[in-house]
């Protein structure tokens, strides 16, 4: 039995192909095509899923839709019937490409794939993110709740996930929503929706929660039974072309920030003030889901899952004792949700539930031969060594960071969903400082504020990142305790600690760095940071944590292990953790092929490349061809300084 999942024409176009219930692969049409977010039919992503697979589009037995096009029609038409007249000018907008490519979306795909003639398999919006989450998750038996920006109407739902099926119990519906709440704040404060959502987490530990009383009482309605309602009068996203009008003026102190301008002490305010309130709603849904069900375990998947922060709070003061979270949670990977409907739904396949889970590792994605990365190294005329034994690769590299060298590191399949883990990546050194701000304004060209991740082996996790009590395996999933009924501005009862090492995969969990402390205000804390590991620990303290195992991430895993054991001390102690952030500068997606490592290699002050077998330094280079962009152009290309 072999599924095509697709996810298109929204955002975060994807393809993924899954046989016999095992996903064989999975990518994003942006990677491809280089345009961030692409929304456009995913033709490049279903070549790969089927050169992978080594199938035709004839052997499909299905291919499956991760929305309902007509349900969202129906949402979009009542809607602007509601607000008439107000929304007549995003209503003109939104019906041409309606008219001519969505409401005929089941033809448009079966074109796209060249005539496919078989059956299709159309999934509900948010019955594909559960599905992503709980058949690839670890559980036999596990509650499930999504929650996002809009899909048709649902913006969260949850339900019980058991065996093959999966039975959603309960919704709420637009325009009452978190993800469109978070998505509000992020344009309000100056940044791109559907992508700026990670700056304001990232901006929020910078500011106080001063305006979160308002959010409350004048945004939002959040109900003891972890239901919520928006104050639909407050926003303008139901109807018009913004998000946000007059009435945000009123209630947080003037316009909007301006893109690009700089950031005050009120932006980081905000959004410190917001994510104290989604992360209260998360909680209050949570406890509701468990109350209901009963059950130990929980999945999470959309959108408002790839935050992080509220993740790590959910996991240390929820009532769950394990939580797994898709790492493709947004709408790429209702792409492998849909896939999995058709698959254990629709098909009726058992489902085998893998001890890890089944995403692999997230790398499902497309890797390059030997020869093909040298084909590409020799065509952008870059010099290199080429060390074979995985070993001396892994040593070099390592010295290389140990020396204070940023690398960019190629290696194997690359990852599906949003997150650098390992193979494709910049690396650096955590106990440099100086990382931090040098990589963000001279490799990845972007806001100085905002902070890296760390990769830690998971069996020394625990000395350096407390994702939830001393020995206590906690994380993407892994045990934690249940809250003694306490609420999150009261202590809980410290858990009982058993033997596990904490658990984070796929860095989707916020905790405390150990030994850390901040002192200052506003983006001054960002020069007041004292700390074991400076350069991931972020102004309030904390990390965003993946933790790396042999198993699961490979020549990766051996490179942190090398690391360690170039940094060890006369206690024959070294350091675990590598700064790990994702392979690309700011306004693209993360690099596709060996071209793409090559050229952000040769325009940014990336020290070294280090490419399947191959490394690349920049001392190879001739001295004329070492420097980077210019500060003019940087300014010029991606609007920093």
């Amino acid at each position: 039995m072999t599924v095509l999942g697709l996810s298109c024409f929204y955002h975060d176009a994807a393809a993924a192909l899954v046989r016999d219930g095992v996903i064989v692969a999975a990518a994003q049409e942006e990677r491809f095509t280089r345009i961030k977010h692409d929304p456009a039919f995913p033709t490049n992503a279903v070549g790969y899923c089927l050169r992978e697979g080594g199938l035709e589009v004839a052997d499909l037995d299905a291919v499956a839709f991760y929305d309902k096009p007509l349900l969202t029609f129906e949402r979009l038409l009542e809607t602007y019937l509601t607000y008439a007249p107000r929304g007549l000018k995003s209503f003109l907008q939104a019906m041409p490409v309606w008219l001519k490519q969505k409401l005929w979306t089941p033809d448009v795909i079966r074109d796209g794939l060249g005539g496919y003639d078989g059956p299709m398999v159309l999934s509900e919006h948010h019955r594909s993110h559960a599905a992503s989450a709980f058949y690839a998750s670890p559980f036999e038996r596990a509650a499930v709740l999504t929650t996002d920006g809009v899909g048709e109407w649902a913006t969260t739902s949850w339900g019980v996930g058991n065996g093959s099926g999966l039975d959603l119990r309960a919704e709420i519906h637009f325009p009452h929503s978190l993800g469109l709440l978070y998505s509000a704040f992020t344009t309000f404060c100056g940044f791109r929706v559907n992508s700026g959502e990670y700056k304001l987490m990232g901006l929020a530990p910078y500011g106080e929660p001063r305006y979160a009383d308002a959010i409350r009482e004048h945004l939002i309605d959040l109900r003891l039974d972890g239901s919520y309602r928006l104050h639909a009068d407050a926003f303008t996203f139901p109807w018009g072309t913004r998000m946000t009008g007059r009435r945000f003026e009123e209630l947080f102190d003037g316009p909007g920030r301006v893109p690009e301008s700089p950031l005050t002490q009120r932006e980081m305010d905000l959004a410190r003030s917001v994510q104290v309130v989604v992360e209260d709603a998360v909680l209050a849904m949570a406890r509701h889901v468990h109350a209901e069900t009963g059950e130990p375990n929980l999945c999470l998947a959309g959108g408002v899952a790839l935050n992080c922060v509220a993740n790590g709070r959910l996991l240390r003061e929820g009532p769950f004792e394990r939580i797994w979270i898709q790492p493709a949670a947004g709408d790429a990977g209702g792409a492998l949700g849909a896939a999995l409907v058709a698959t254990h739904e629709w098909a009726g396949l058992d489902r085998t539930v893998l001890e890890d889970d089944a995403m692999q590792g997230a790398t499902l994605g497309p890797s390059w031969t030997n020869s093909q990365i040298q084909s590409a190294l020799e065509a952008e005329g870059l010099p290199f060594d080429v060390l074979e034994d995985e070993a001396a690769l892994v040593k070099r590299t390592a010295e290389l960071l140990a020396d204070a060298k940023t690398i960019g590191w190629f290696q194997g399949r690359a990852e599906f969903g949003p997150r650098a883990l390992g193979a494709r990546s910049i690396l650096a050194d955590p106990r440099d400082p100086a990382v931090q701000r040098r990589v963000n304004l001279q490799i990845k060209f972007r806001e100085s504020f905002r902070p890296f991740a760390p990769s830690v082996l998971e069996d020394r996790a625990e000395e350096f990142f407390d994702l939830g009590g001393s020995g206590l395996g906690i994380g993407d999933w892994g045990n934690a305790h249940p809250t003694d009924g306490s609420r999150p501005d009261e202590t809980p009862q410290p858990p009982t600690p058993n033997t596990q090492h904490p658990v984070s995969p796929y860095m989707l969990l916020v905790g405390p760095v150990r030994g850390s402390r901040v002192e200052g205000e506003g983006l001054d804390r960002l020069g007041h940071i004292e700390s074991p590991v400076p350069a991931v620990t972020h102004v309030d303290g904390s990390a965003r944590v993946q933790t790396v195992t042999r198993e699961r991430n490979g020549i990766y895993y051996d490179l942190i292990k090398a690391f360690e054991a170039e940094t060890a001390g006369p206690d024959g102690r070294g350091c675990p953790v590598l700064v790990n952030t994702s392979f690309n500068v700011r306004g693209e997606p993360i690099v596709h092929s060996p071209t793409d490592a090559a050229r952000v290699f040769r325009r940014t002050h990336m020290d070294a490349l280090v490419i399947g077998p191959f490394v690349v330094t920049k001392s190879m280079l001739p001295e004329s061809e070492r420097e980077p962009l210019s500060a003019d152009e940087i300014e010029a290309v991606y609007g920093l300084d």
